[in-house]
C-alpha cells in the first residue's frame, strides 16, 4: 500500500516519513524520484525491527548557489542528527546514493552500514546525457520508460510527474545545476578510503547507471558486497521490490546490523 502526503511529519526544515522501531535506515530518494518510490521497503523493514525513515531532500528549495551534493549531504547529517541517532544504514537509489556516498565519506561515524543501487557518483552520464527537452511528452515519456526494465513500471503518473518536474523552468535549471554537482563530485579518489560496509544492489539491466558501474564500485570500496537483481533496471527497489528485500534483508543479517 502506498503512504499518503498525510503520512509526512513536519519538524523545524525537515519533512518526512518515519515508519517502525529499531536500528534506523535513512531512505534518499533520486532527483526524477518520489518516496513512494520505496513503498516496499517502508512495508517490509518496519516488521523485521527496523525504523524507516525518508526525508524529503530539498531538490528545489534551496539557492541555486548551495543546489549541490555537497549541500544535500549536509542537509541529511543535520537530519540524522536531529532525530538524536548515533548511527544509521543509508539506503540511496540514484542521485539518492550519490548523496548517501558523500555523507559517508563527510560523517563516517555516523553511518553503520551503506546500501546503494543505481548510484551515481562514478558514472557521469547517470545524470542526463541527453538532458530531457521541456514539453516534449513523448520524449520524457521514452527517458522515463528507459529507466526500467519493464517499460511498463513507467506509469502515466511517473511520467507526468517528470513532464511536469522539467516543464517547470526553476526546477528545470536547479535540476541541471544538480546534474552538474553530481559530475563535479565524482568519487572514484574517494571510495578506497571509505572503509563503511557498504550493500551494493544493482539491475543487470539498468541503462542509467550500467552494471559495470557497479563492478566499479565494488573494486573501489574496500568493504563491499554487490548483488545483481536480473531483468532488472534503474530502480531496484520498485521493479523487484520482494527480491530486493529479501537480498538487503539478508546482507543486514550477515553484517548483524
Amino acid at each position: 500500500m502506498a503512504f499518503m502526503e498525510h503520512d509526512l511529519q513536519q519538524e523545524g526544515k525537515f519533512t518526512y516519513l518515519e515508519k517502525g522501531e529499531g536500528t534506523p535506515i535513512v531512505i534518499l530518494h533520486g532527483l526524477m524520484g518520489g518516496l513512494s518510490n520505496f513503498d516496499g521497503v517502508v512495508n517490509y523493514f518496519p516488521e523485521k525491527g527496523y525504523k524507516v525513515l525518508i526525508p524529503e531532500l530539498p531538490l528545489y528549495n534551496m539557492s541555486l548557489l548551495k543546489t549541490s551534493v555537497g549541500t544535500f549531504a549536509k542537509y541529511l547529517k543535520d537530519f540524522i542528527e536531529s532525530k538524536g541517532f548515533s548511527e544509521v544504514i543509508l539506503l540511496g537509489n540514484s542521485l539518492g546514493g550519490h548523496i548517501a556516498l558523500l555523507c559517508t565519506k563527510m560523517y563516517p561515524e555516523l553511518v553503520k552500514g551503506l546500501v546503494i543501487t543505481g548510484s551515481s557518483g562514478l558514472y557521469e552520464n547517470a545524470m542526463g546525457e541527453s538532458y530531457p527537452r521541456r514539453g516534449d511528452y513523448e520524449f520524457i515519456k521514452k527517458k522515463a520508460q528507459n529507466v526500467f526494465y519493464d517499460p511498463a513500471v513507467a506509469t502515466k503518473e511517473i511520467v507526468d510527474e517528470v513532464y511536469y518536474t522539467i516543464g517547470d523552468r526553476n526546477k528545470l535549471v536547479k535540476t541541471l545545476a544538480i546534474a552538474k554537482s553530481a559530475i563535479r563530485h565524482n568519487m572514484a579518489k574517494d571510495l578506497p578510503k571509505m572503509e563503511t560496509p557498504t550493500c551494493i544492489i544493482w539491475g543487470r539491466n539498468d541503462n542509467v547507471t550500467p552494471p559495470d558501474v557497479a563492478e566499479d564500485f565494488n573494486k573501489l570500496l574496500p568493504d563491499s558486497d554487490l548483488y545483481w537483481i536480473d531483468e532488472c533496471g534503474h530502480a531496484a527497489m520498485m521493479e523487484h521490490p520482494d527480491t530486493f528485500n529479501e537480498l538487503l534483508f539478508e546482507w543486514l543479517q550477515k553484517r548483524s546490523f
